[in-house]
């Protein structure tokens, strides 16, 4: 019998999950993100749209402020989502799901996503 086995799990007890279970749980939180986001990305629009006044207030709002930040983790949860919708896509289509074709994906799709986010960021700033 293993006795090195944990009685009860706590925060602190580490979990290793396979790269391909991570990917498809930043997916879904990803998506979640963007669900709540798109309320932010609304509101900012309607500032915008309201009068010449609104627009200016934006601008200002998102010149290097925290507000910034917010914005950017909106635009990476998308390029995220994009990236892995379009792997789920391809694994629908039985393109590549194989275990080992499936693995590589899932280390494309964070590698990816990371270029493209910081791209975003220097872009954003």
């Amino acid at each position: 019998m293993n006795t090195e086995r944990p009685v009860n799990l706590t925060f602190s007890t580490i979990i290793r999950q396979p790269v391909h279970a991570v990917a498809s749980f930043l997916h879904r939180v990803s998506g979640a993100f963007l669900f709540f986001g798109s309320a932010y990305l609304l509101f900012l629009l309607d500032r915008s749209l309201a009068s010449e006044l609104g627009l200016h207030g934006v601008r200002i709002r998102l010149d290097g402020t925290p507000e910034t930040y917010l914005l950017w983790l909106i635009l990476v949860a998308l390029i995220y989502h994009v990236v892995a919708g379009t792997k789920h896509l391809l694994l629908d289509m039985h393109v590549g799901d194989t275990h080992a074709a499936t693995v590589v994906s899932s280390y494309l799709v964070i590698i990816v996503s990371g270029v493209l986010a910081t791209l975003a960021g220097f872009w954003l700033w």
